[in-house]
């Protein structure tokens, strides 16, 4: 039996996944099992990536991760470790560790990044050639979490990282925005998008390869509309999986008839 979303003559079709644009990657904070298993079978078909996010995998047990992990992946979802983890262990000198661990989870993907810790720029190209010599996807992260730092990086700054880190390996690399999406990378103090800065970024860098941080709602209706309902976006809430995708089939006044 095939089954037929309502309304589904109403609507048009999507990239089947595995997508190679279009991709959404969703941030898990810590769900329980049972909670994200019935959120992936009425909402699955619309996720790609779920990100373990920050450390939340070093604060559960090791079962339930591995069970959530191997969950996401039956929906054709490519779960990943968030980059704090990484980060971690690099500071510690423990990365032969943290593979092997997220191996044993059944994790098939990390993020490599350097928001947090200092990590200078050959080792952070070669951790990412590391991970991928080990078997991972890679997806990278340009960008510091600390607006100071972060706004000392120019736009050419983030283009030349993007291209470094796309030529070290990373399958997509993400633009920074974190969770609140203000003030940090693209956006401004009042979670703006900095169109100018966009514009030279996408000038010089494959769209396809680039994970836009989108958290909130605004920001994804601003990505849709200028890049059209393929473009990737990333920490998207949970709660927001569903939203997101009637944005991008142009289902809600923000979209319909835009896209």
């Amino acid at each position: 039996m095939i089954n037929l979303n309502a309304f589904e003559f109403l609507t048009r079709k999507r990239q089947d996944k595995p997508r190679s644009c279009g991709i959404t990657m969703v941030l898990d904070k810590g769900l329980g099992f049972e909670t994200a298993s019935a959120l992936m079978d009425i909402s699955g078909d619309y996720v790609d990536y779920v990100k373990f996010g920050w450390g939340t995998s070093a604060v559960h047990n090791r079962d339930i991760i591995a069970s959530k992990v191997e969950m996401y992946k039956s929906h054709t979802i490519t779960p990943y470790t968030g980059g704090t983890l990484f980060e971690l262990a690099f500071s510690q000198s423990k990365l032969e560790e943290f593979f092997a661990e997220a191996d044993k989870l059944g994790f098939e993907a990390v993020e490599i990044s350097d928001g947090t810790v200092n990590i200078a720029r050959e080792e952070k190209l070669a951790s990412i050639e590391l991970a991928k010599s080990k078997g991972f996807e890679v997806l990278s992260e340009v960008g510091k979490k600390n607006p100071e730092k972060d706004s000392e990086f120019t736009t050419d700054d983030r283009i030349e990282y993007l291209k470094e880190e796309l030529g070290a390996g990373s399958s997509l690399v993400i633009v920074e925005a974190r969770e609140g999406g203000k003030n940090i990378g693209i956006f401004d103090k009042n979670g703006n998008a900095k169109e100018n800065e966009i514009d030279h970024i996408i000038k010089h860098v494959n769209n396809d390869k680039i994970m836009w941080e989108a958290p909130n709602k605004d920001q994804q209706v601003f990505f849709i509309l200028k890049m059209g309902n393929t473009v990737n976006l990333g920490n998207i809430s949970t709660e927001d999986i569903t939203s997101l995708e009637t944005l991008r089939l142009g289902l809600r006044g923000d979209t319909l008839g835009k896209i």
